[in-house]
């Protein structure tokens, strides 16, 4: 039995072919499950209440707010962030029951491998292999106040990475990863230029090819044979796509004040 409790939350919107997965593998383990459903327009709400605690079904203000909200409505010391296409092995679960009992607990994070598919099979290198923190002990923790790419803040940090990983499967098709990437790439755009920056179709396009590179060499994506390329081709649009999206604003504000 594990010695510490864990609340665990989920954010979701439109995930019923996904989130019935994810759910089994938490609901019996943890001691509070929690989903947190944006509009969704499909079975989500209906799946998420056969096996959450508690479904809320709220507004979007990006995934920052989301989570933070999320974690105001946590009851236990230690928190689980769980993402609808992410799946809980038992291994993992096992791994982490064991250090929620270990008497003298000095970490305040757990990271674990994210085992990343991408057309059925797993990507070994780069950014979608990194471990994720997902772990932690909520005391004085949120999450950064952005749409995307939410950092988690957390105080005098002291994290372990466990062996064990978590299941991830990003994406549905080669049209939702593009899909995906192009979402987060444009409020990443906007954010940027609301806090002052700009760029240059040069700098974008610079961008394409030193993303590819980074991923697709400096962290060994070609290992992963044709999938690594691919991966890495659409990192280098991520890429290119954030900073043509800031030209864009740039665009639009100068012709208003024309």
């Amino acid at each position: 039995m594990r010695t510490r409790k864990i609340s665990c939350f989920v954010i979701a919107c439109n995930e019923e072919d996904r989130i019935e997965r994810c759910l089994q593998s938490l609901s019996g383990w943890v001691d509070q499950l929690i989903v947190l459903d944006s509009g969704s327009k499909d079975n989500t709400v209906a799946i998420a209440q056969q096996y959450a605690d508690k479904v809320y079904q709220t507004d979007w203000p990006g995934f920052g707010p989301q989570r933070n909200r999320a974690l105001t409505w946590c009851e236990h010391d230690w928190v689980l962030n769980i993402d609808a296409d992410e799946v809980m092995t038992d291994a993992l679960k096992a791994e982490i029951d064991a250090v929620l009992s270990e008497p003298d607990l000095q970490e305040n994070l757990f990271k674990m491998p994210w085992h990343t598919y991408f057309f059925g099979k797993l990507l070994k290198h780069g950014r979608y292999s990194s471990p994720q923190g997902k772990l932690f002990l909520k005391t004085g923790v949120s999450f950064k106040n952005r749409q995307v790419h939410e950092t988690l803040l957390i105080p005098n940090e002291k994290s372990r990475t466990l062996k064990s990983a978590i299941i991830h499967h990003s994406w549905r098709s080669y049209h939702h990863a593009q899909e995906k990437h192009l979402k987060y790439a444009c409020l990443l755009a906007e954010e940027k230029y609301a806090k002052g920056k700009r760029s240059s179709l040069a700098f974008a396009v610079l961008r394409f090819f030193t993303d590819f590179l980074q991923q697709y060499l400096l962290h060994l994506g070609f290992l992963d044979g044709w999938r690594g390329f691919l991966m890495a081709i659409i990192l280098g649009q991520y890429g290119f796509n954030k900073y043509a999206a800031l030209v864009t604003l740039q665009a639009e504000h100068k012709a208003k004040q024309q």
